[in-house]
């Protein structure tokens, strides 16, 4: 099944933007996701069991294991793209 996850990390510091940048960074390295961003969140378009089982938890757990963030996320199905 086709996921839309919008996701939007809050590092709880000052360095806020390296720590949110790298993050998107290490989403882009997987082919198996399209990565979008705006000035307000990222989105991530793929597979359901690939982007909630392996990509997501890998990635949140890593923040959280360097920094102290809030991460906010919200998940639609299919790939919910706007397109003009």
């Amino acid at each position: 099944m086709k996921v839309t996850v919008e996701i939007s990390l809050y590092p709880l510091h000052e360095q806020y933007e390296s720590s949110v940048l790298a993050f998107i960074e290490k989403l882009r390295r997987h082919p198996e996701v399209v990565v979008e961003t705006n000035g307000l969140s990222t989105q991530i378009f793929g597979e359901y069991d690939f982007v909630m089982k392996e990509l997501l938890p890998l990635h949140i757990q890593e923040v959280f294991k360097k920094e102290k963030a809030v991460v906010v996320l919200k998940i639609g199905q299919g790939h919910l793209r706007y397109e003009e």
